[in-house]
Parts: structure tokens; C-alpha cells; sequence
């Protein structure tokens, strides 16, 4: 499966997640020149090597009206209402609101899913400072500058990973920093209300790095993008990109990226069997459906033979770890038996998405398996037979009629 993961040590901002996504590309002037064509007013996007401990890596600068924001690794979504951030800008301020970034990304020529991309970013934003200074989303105002590097950031990475397409994104652990951080109304404590917002339920940790390492734009792309937040996933990887910031610590201020392949989706899961040659269909059937009810991944039964030559049956309940108990208490509770055998296995899956797609007899659910070099697709058989009944035709004739529209 092809798997990016971030490096999250020393936090995350938008151009040092662009950076480190840009070294991954075979040609990165190709996005810089797309980025330079976009409608964003007085705005250039370059990049240029640069070295932290040693550790050769990439900055991306975004130069709005000439000049570029005092530090990346300060939060440059910058609310007008702020977020701990502190911005110095030498022009007259324009403040502009949740609409109007919506209507700049819309005459982007860009690809349909890197603008919903882009807009659900800002959404993120938009609700997290919402959220830290108690007003609605439609009161929330941005400043020029600050809210036209983040579109340039979020852009960026948007346009970045639609190019990669990456079919996992699993990070780190996010390191935050510490101490606190400066803004128009005063000192706030690390990480800024907007960011602790956007990291809700998602790992983080500071430690003796003093500073805002992680910014809210980050935290917004951190959130919408990933799946998985956890110590790096076995994986071969072939190439690896970093994402410098300008500011220097004792350790290198860097976004570390690596795209590579892991192994298809697995995991462990127990088998709980039991032999039953005293309950009745009805009584069986029971205890199959509260057992699913209940959690399980799968539940079956095999026809076996017992002592005595007695027909039975072989109840066999599939769970994760972590559900073993509350499926060994149902299954005493609904069967017969006096006893449960348990293995633990490894489960490989293929990864499963569903869609609908229009065709001239209605909406059809689609179901897609791929991965291991194989892909399967099928039609919902609730959808297959509507059309069945409506055309008075077979579950294979149904399939026949909406092929061409699949």
C-alpha cells in the first residue's frame, strides 16, 4: 500500500509540510509555476535548500506584498481575533472572512477535489478559532497577509498530495512546544486555543523546545489528512523529503516526509468456537444476531459431527482483542455450552471504499475491494434488485443493464 508518513518531532506548519511533500515530487518547479499561476494577489511562492544539524532539506517562502511572514513557525492561519500568533505586517490591513477564501479558491484552476480539499482545510480553521474566542464562523475575520500565506500553504499541500496520491497517511505523535507565545491582546500558553482545538484527541506531547512548534495551520492539515497518529509503520521507503523552518533550535527544525510501501491492511483478531449438539434453530439463530448486535466481526457455523454419532454444529464468533470478554459472556449466555476454545489470529483485507453512481434506472451503491494487486467491484444487491423488480428481469440481467454506467 502506498503510505506517506510525516515526521511530526518538531511540530508542524504549512510551508514546512509543503516543503517536505515538494522534495517527494520528480519535478518540483512544475508545482512551483502552477502555484505562481493561481489568482492569489501579490503573492510568490519559491523554494530554495537550506540546512538544519547538518540535515539538508528544502524551504518553501511565500512572499505576500513583498515581504514574508516574521516566522512559519508561528500560526499563520492568522485570525484577526489571533491564536497566539504574533504578525508584523508594514501595509494597511484587509480583513477578509470565511466567504471571501471560499470565493478566491473557487477561480482556482485546479482540480475539483483539491479545492473541496482546500475548503474543508479552512473550515477546520474557521471553526477552531470560532471555538477559542466563543463567536460564530461568520464573524471570524483573517488578516490579508496572514490569510494569504495560509491559502498558499494549505494550497500547497492540497495540490501536493492530490499529485502524490498517497493511499495511507499515518503520522507521528505531534511535538507542540512549550512555554508561551505572544499576540495582539497578550500572552497565551503553548499550544494556542485554535491549535489545542484542532489536536483534540490526537497525540501530542511538548517538552524543553521553547516556542509554538506546531501552528494551526498545521494542526488543520494534520487533522484533515491523516488517519493514523502513531510510532513509524513498517514500511519500504523510497524517498524522503524534508520541510525546513527558519528558525533554529538545538535539534533540526524540520517536517521529515517518507513515501513508501507498507503491507495491505492486517490485523489480530480472536476466534472464539464452541461445539453444540443441544440447541434448538431457533435458539442458535438468537444468539448468532446478539452476538453481532454485540460487536462481532463475523459469527458462522459449520455442521459437525459429535460423540455418539450426533449431528452438531460449530459456532465460531470472530472479535478484536479487545471485545474478547463481553463475546465470551454472550456466548454463555446465549448458547448451551459449557466451554469456548480461543485462538488469535492475523487477518489480511483487501481496503474496501463504497460510492454511488448515477445510472438510467437510479442511484447504485458501489462496492470496490483492491490492494495485494487485485481489485473487485459490485453493485449493492439492494439496488440490484429494485432494478430487477422494476424491469421484471434477473439479478444478472440487472447487472448487465448498468455495466456501461460503472
Amino acid at each position: 500500500m502506498k503510505t506517506l508518513y510525516l515526521e511530526c518531532s518538531m511540530g508542524a506548519a504549512g510551508d514546512m509540510l509543503t516543503a517536505a511533500l515538494l522534495e517527494l515530487l520528480p519535478n518540483p518547479q512544475a508545482f512551483l509555476d502552477k502555484m505562481n499561476s493561481l489568482p492569489l494577489p501579490e503573492v510568490h511562492v519559491s523554494a530554495f535548500s537550506m540546512e538544519k544539524c547538518g540535515l539538508a532539506g528544502t524551504h518553501v517562502q511565500v512572499i505576500v506584498h513583498g515581504e514574508e511572514e516574521e516566522s512559519e513557525d508561528m500560526p499563520d492561519s492568522a485570525a484577526h481575533e489571533h491564536s497566539g500568533e504574533e504578525h508584523v505586517h508594514h501595509h494597511h490591513p484587509h480583513h477578509t472572512g470565511l466567504q471571501d477564501i471560499q470565493k478566491l479558491v473557487g477561480t482556482f484552476d485546479l482540480p475539483e477535489a483539491v479545492k473541496k480539499d482546500i475548503l474543508a482545510v479552512y473550515d477546520l480553521l474557521a471553526e477552531a478559532e470560532s471555538h477559542a474566542h466563543g463567536r460564530p464562523v461568520s464573524q471570524i475575520h483573517f488578516h490579508e497577509v496572514g490569510s494569504l500565506d495560509a491559502v498558499a500553504d494549505i494550497t500547497g499541500v492540497c495540490l501536493l498530495l492530490h499529485a502524490l496520491a498517497p493511499e495511507r497517511i499515518v503520522a507521528s505523535p505531534v511535538h507542540v512546544g512549550s512555554g508561551q507565545v505572544h499576540c495582539a491582546h497578550g500572552i497565551l500558553p503553548v499550544p494556542a486555543p485554535a491549535t489545542a482545538y484542532l489536536l483534540r484527541g490526537i497525540p501530542i506531547y511538548g517538552g524543553s523546545v521553547r516556542g509554538e512548534l506546531c501552528t494551526p495551520t498545521g494542526a488543520a492539515l494534520l487533522r484533515y489528512f491523516v488517519s493514523e497518529f502513531c510510532g513509524m509503520p513498517v514500511m519500504r521507503v523510497l524517498k524522503i523529503g524534508c520541510g525546513m523552518g527558519r528558525k533554529d533550535f538545538a535539534a533540526a527544525n524540520c517536517v521529515r516526509a517518507m513515501l513508501g510501501e507498507t503491507a495491505e491492511s492486517s490485523e489480530e483478531i480472536v476466534e472464539l468456537r464452541c461445539n453444540l449438539d443441544d440447541m434448538t434453530p431457533e435458539a442458535l439463530g438468537f444468539a448468532q444476531e446478539r452476538l453481532l448486535v454485540g460487536g462481532a466481526l463475523d459469527v458462522f457455523t459449520t455442521p459437525i459431527g459429535m460423540k455418539k454419532n450426533r449431528p452438531a454444529v460449530l459456532l465460531t464468533c470472530l472479535c478484536k482483542p479487545g471485545q474478547r470478554e463481553k463475546m465470551l459472556s454472550l456466548l454463555f449466555r446465549y448458547t448451551a455450552t459449557l466451554g469456548v476454545r480461543e485462538t488469535c489470529c492475523r487477518r489480511y483485507m483487501l481496503s474496501r471504499t463504497s460510492r454511488t453512481v448515477s445510472t438510467a434506472y437510479g442511484q447504485v451503491g458501489i462496492k470496490t475491494a483492491s490492494g495485494w494487486g487485485v481489485q473487485h467491484s459490485k453493485a449493492e444487491y439492494e439496488d440490484l434488485a429494485r432494478i430487477a423488480r422494476e424491469r421484471g428481469c434477473s439479478l444478472a440481467e440487472a447487472r448487465e443493464l448498468i455495466a456501461k454506467d460503472l
